[in-house]
């Protein structure tokens, strides 16, 4: 067996195998003498069935199955050997047919397309200046936490006017126009959080309302999206459309939310006894965990921005005829797709490998890695976070480490948590190459400029 490549230009090689008859020729034999042996042929004894018979029904397929494995390895083992860096994998050329007769079997030549990594520098270093926006916990967004923390120990009481944040109980009735009732329409009892009705004109409607009051809504404009909309009113998603946009809300109950007092027993049900003995400190313990928070979100801010750059910065071509062939013929065969559906995804597709490929040369040249042993621990952390989301106490470790081997197990989850370690490692090393510049802004410039950064 031998595998020699001939270079089509810097992106492209074409490998080709050639197969002696010596290769598989034993191989073949031993498979057709264990089918002899197990085949039952009316005429013929259990494994007293002529070879030639054997040959005939089951040699082609044999052979077949043979050389693909040996081919197979046979490319693998010279890319391993050669340290080719290839992109997807080798797919058989479209233009050149299997040399040999099956039907005659001896030597056998396979021709094979390759598309190759492109060779790259990346451009990064404490010469290029980055901003490291932190947001700043002002009074508003503080008073804003306040306010959530003592409406979740809040109680409910019944009030007898619609007010700002109140919950609105009644009956939507569709209509046709205004006091005329659709025959057959969806009629349901719900509720409407003031707190999330946007909408101006609809608020204006239902504030100051009472009990018993008939008025006349928009589901839309009360509700938060679609899903929202559907189990307002008892319906599937999918039936909204069918739906008239005019509804008369009655209102049943009105319900108004006070607020927790901001008193010792409110800040041990939220920090434990003790830990914080006045509002002062309860707004400052407010004001440093949001810090912690959003520092993760400032990391993220500054890992996007630089990536967007290194990608804009960095060029390099693809192999793209070759990727477009080689995403076709990945696909299962119960699912193909045509080439104007890769040509019409392929701009997203070639982003992605772009950056795959920075990614992976920024780890091979500052040998950054990531091991089993690392992984487990960093999945035995995101269990244990977890089990406090819930107000569970973690587990011991040797049953925290077993549930973590257990996700490991899974490739998708796996998969997950080494994309999330690679995250980490990326902006760590982000954080330590480039110069970066601190600067504080609020909250609400801060979630615009993360939006810009995700345009």
């Amino acid at each position: 067996m031998n595998v020699t490549r001939e270079n089509v230009d810097e992106l492209n090689a074409i490998l080709k195998v050639e197969v002696a008859k010596e290769d598989y020729e034993k191989k073949v034999n031993d498979v057709l003498s264990n089918y002899r042996k197990q085949a039952n042929i009316p005429g013929f004894r259990k494994g007293k069935v002529p070879m030639g018979m054997i040959k005939k029904q089951y040699g082609a397929a044999v052979l077949g199955d043979e050389l693909n494995k040996i081919v197979n390895d046979a490319l693998y083992n010279y890319i391993q050997e050669n340290e080719l860096d290839i992109l997807g994998n080798p797919i058989p050329k479209n233009d050149a047919e299997v040399k040999g007769d099956f039907n005659n079997p001896a030597d056998f030549e396979f021709t094979y397309e390759i598309g190759l990594a492109p060779e790259f520098d990346i451009k990064l270093s404490g010469r290029n200046k980055y901003d490291y926006v932190k947001v700043k916990a002002d009074d508003k967004v503080v008073d804003q936490e306040v306010d959530n923390m003592r409406r979740r120990y809040g109680k409910l009481s019944a009030g007898e006017t619609v007010t700002e944040n109140d919950l609105v109980m009644g009956q939507f009735v569709e209509l046709v126009k205004k006091d005329v009732i659709k025959e057959g329409g969806v009629m349901n009892s719900s509720t409407i959080s003031m707190e999330f009705v946007e909408d101006e004109t609809t608020r204006k409607k239902l504030l100051g309302a009472k009990v018993g009051d008939a008025i006349m809504v928009n589901p839309e404009k009360v509700s938060r999206g679609g899903k929202d909309t559907a189990a307002m009113l008892g319906v599937k998603e999918e039936e909204l459309a069918d739906l008239s946009k005019k509804f008369q809300f009655t209102i049943h109950e009105i319900k108004q939310m006070e607020l927790a007092e901001l008193n010792q027993e409110l800040f041990d049900k939220l920090f434990g006894e003790g830990e914080i003995k006045s509002e002062e400190e309860l707004r400052a313990r407010i004001a440093a965990d949001l810090e912690r928070v959003w520092s993760n979100d400032s990391d993220r801010l500054l890992a996007r921005n630089i990536t967007k750059d290194l990608l804009a910065k960095t060029e390099f071509e693809l192999p793209n005829t070759f990727l477009k062939r080689w995403i076709q013929m990945s696909q299962p065969q119960d699912k193909p797709v045509s080439m104007e559906e890769i040509e019409a995804q392929y701009e997203g597709y070639q982003e992605n490998l772009k950056w795959q490929l920075i990614q992976g040369k920024i780890f091979k040249s500052n040998d950054i890695k990531i091991d089993q042993a690392e992984a487990l621990e960093y999945t035995k952390g995101l269990m244990a976070q977890q089990y406090a989301q819930y107000g569970m106490p973690a587990p011991e470790d040797k049953e925290l480490t077993e549930v973590s081997q257990k996700v490991l197990a899974n490739q998708e989850e796996a998969q997950r948590v080494y994309d999330m370690l690679a995250d980490q490692k990326l902006t760590t090393f982000f954080k330590e190459t480039v110069k970066l510049t601190e600067k504080e802004v609020s909250f609400d410039e801060f979630v615009k400029l993360a939006e810009e950064a995700q345009a």
